[in-house]
């Protein structure tokens, strides 16, 4: 399965070129969150890591979508699948 994540983090942002380009590439599911301010607390994107699977695609339109420092994608991406849940 292929899955997007879309985020903005202030009230001038629109998710609307991400969901768009995500759509384009073909996304099954997509999930979006609209936060102000810095925010650690991501339900949507906690949720998504919770139901991937091995073989499944994980989209974004930007890295910075997925993790605010290269630090914390790293160990997103190392993170054994099971800890996700």
């Amino acid at each position: 399965m292929k899955y997007g994540y879309a985020r903005v983090s202030t009230a001038s942002q629109d998710l609307e070129a991400q969901l768009q380009a995500l759509e384009k590439e073909g996304c099954d599911k997509i999930y979006s969150e609209k936060f102000t301010g810095t925010k650690a607390d991501r339900p949507q994107f906690v949720e998504l890591l919770s139901i991937l699977e091995e073989g499944d695609t994980l989209m974004v339109t930007k890295l910075d979508r997925f993790a605010r420092t290269a630090l914390s994608g790293t160990e997103l991406i190392q993170r054994p699948a099971a800890k996700w849940r």
